[in-house]
């Protein structure tokens, strides 16, 4: 769904377990920093205010969006985290380079993601201006760092659910 048609900070507080008990790593785009870290901090207010601790969010920081899977992917070789949220923005240009770019971090996150198991967030908003970065940064769209936050805390409670033995009665 466009974001257009739905505010990226909305979700159901009752229906998110609480993250008290999980470790999540964070990397961050240090490209584009003021919509970066707008989004970065809704990112952590999210987490915390859903019971993460704050010694049990970890962040790194990245010079650009292309080097996101590679961030993560040390991240996750730790073998520390219960999911790790990826936070840049492209911005359109003049040329398809921001295309290449969204492409590349889209295919290297999915790919880890579904090599090591580990929940990986994508975080990165793609528009076309600067202005449509704002508005999803905290503004009139909300702020995808809220959205990425809930997505990890989610991801990483069915990882943990469906990672625990089965409960059995008796012999097996």
């Amino acid at each position: 769904m466009a974001s257009a048609l739905k505010n990226l900070s909305s979700y159901d507080e009752n229906n998110l377990p609480s993250a008290a008990q999980y470790v999540f790593g964070i990397v961050v785009s240090e490209w584009n920093a003021p919509i970066t870290h707008a989004l970065y901090e809704g990112c952590v207010e999210t987490l915390t205010k859903h019971g993460a601790l704050e010694e049990n969010i970890h962040t790194v920081q990245v010079p650009g969006s292309f080097e996101l899977p590679t961030g993560a992917k040390i991240l996750a070789s730790s073998r520390r985290f219960d999911a790790i949220v990826c936070i840049g923005c492209v911005i359109k240009g003049e040329t398809k380079h921001d295309e290449y770019i969204s492409h590349a971090v889209a295919t290297g996150l999915t790919g880890l993601s579904i090599t090591t198991g580990l929940p990986i967030i994508f975080g990165m908003l793609t528009p076309n201006t600067e202005e449509q970065a704002k508005e999803r940064a905290g503004g009139k769209y909300g702020n995808k760092g809220v959205e990425a936050a809930v997505t990890a805390i989610r991801m990483a409670a069915l990882r943990k659910e469906l990672s625990m033995p089965a409960k059995t009665i008796g012999f097996r």
